[in-house]
């Protein structure tokens, strides 16, 4: 690795290029990661980056394990955004099961889906500030708006975290209409004025400005071949979002828009997932209009389900991108191959190019707008 980083020295200013291990224990990788860099003074001539410090084997395990007891394994994934993680495998696994999802559970799913776009979103500008050197009050404040979603989280499914709350055909709980009045309260009040002091204090600030304008650039092409997906990509100007390029559940029937940037750079990216919260409230309205009265499974609840033999892949938006399922029965009880296509990991690939031609500061900085989580990565 370090002989295909090195370069010639400098012939006019006699310099030589040096190679820098950040991480793996660098506050700024956001977990057990490591970016090697080749510096030339302070600008940063090539980036490799370097996984699998807290690899778990979590596809082997999902062969292992039963359909049904794969489903609090995705929780582990991306633990921040662990809600979502559930609704991907779901709906592989109903592929090939051939269920429907009874129609109160859909409108329960979506809800849960933006609700988890919305924390996530917060939580990345709030650690993106912080690897600008804001150190740790905006992330305060993200987080508080964070821990009021995760209230909802814990009343529905038990657990903060690790939810384990979607089941095939539906959801494990149904959610009462104190629930639902929390949530009516938290979209048409509490997190609407909070995105407006975001908006406030940060988009037009001078620092954030001169920080992330122009700085970690991704061009639409450069997004494509990459296999970006995501707010980066969009941030790029591609407007592709499964909700709308592949619709599931009832986004079909939602009212929403795809957000784009224009310029690839940190800063349209920031703006995107901005955007995008306003975006999940709107649809989180229409599901608290809508949603119907019902059963929440399709049946009895069952410890071990039939799953006929055949292939399935189940893909939502995710996040952080496309969260896709590759799933093959045999007809066992355990699946016979499990594979997760993880946003996180797909998009790192752009590090590099991004960073080329940057200051070695600013790429802890680029590092934070991918908003990466390390169990996605090293799973």
């Amino acid at each position: 690795m370090y002989a295909g980083l090195l370069r010639k020295s400098n012939e006019e200013f006699k310099t030589d290029q040096l190679v820098v291990n950040m991480g793996p224990a660098h506050p700024s990788t956001h977990g057990v990661f490591r970016m090697v860099v080749s510096l030339d003074g302070e600008s940063i001539v090539d980036l490799k980056p370097v996984m699998g410090y807290m690899h778990r084997n979590h596809e082997k395990i999902g062969e292992r394990n039963t359909f049904l007891q794969n489903m609090p394994y995705t929780d582990r994934l991306d633990y921040v955004t662990s809600m979502m993680n559930n609704f991907g495998y779901a709906l592989a696994v109903e592929k090939l099961m051939g269920i429907q999802v009874t129609e109160r559970a859909e409108y329960i799913r979506v809800l849960m889906a933006e609700l988890t776009r919305i924390m996530n979103h917060f939580f990345a500008t709030g650690f993106l500030l912080n690897d600008l050197g804001a150190y740790f009050t905006p992330s305060l404040y993200a987080i508080e708006e964070r821990e009021l979603i995760l209230d909802i989280f814990e009343e529905v499914s038990g657990s903060r975290m690790m939810c384990n709350y979607f089941r095939f055909g539906g959801v494990v709980r149904d959610v009462s209409d104190h629930v639902l009045k929390k949530v009516h309260d938290l979209v048409y009040d509490r997190l609407p004025r909070k995105l407006e002091g975001l908006d406030a204090y940060l988009t037009n600030n001078e620092i954030l400005r001169s920080r992330c304008e122009g700085v970690g650039v991704l061009t639409a092409e450069q997004a494509i071949s990459l296999s970006a997906a995501g707010p980066i990509l969009r941030a790029s100007g591609v407007p592709y979002d499964v909700r709308r390029a592949d619709p599931y559940s009832i986004y079909d029937r939602l009212e929403f828009d795809v957000v784009t940037g224009m310029h690839g750079d940190i800063y349209d990216r920031y703006l995107v997932r901005l955007e995008e919260i306003r975006q999940s409230i709107r649809i989180i309205k229409q599901v608290l209009r809508d949603i119907p009265e019902g059963p929440i499974l399709p049946g009895k609840p069952a410890y071990q389900v039939r799953v006929p033999a055949g292939e399935a892949y189940g893909r939502i938006e995710g996040t952080k991108g496309e969260l896709g399922f590759y799933v093959v029965s045999n007809g066992k009880p355990n699946p016979a191959r499990y594979h997760v296509r993880a946003p996180t990991f797909i998009n790192l690939t752009s590090l590099a190019p991004m960073c080329r031609g940057e200051k070695v500061a600013d790429s802890v900085v680029i590092l934070g707008s991918i908003d990466i989580t390390l169990g996605e990565v090293d799973r």
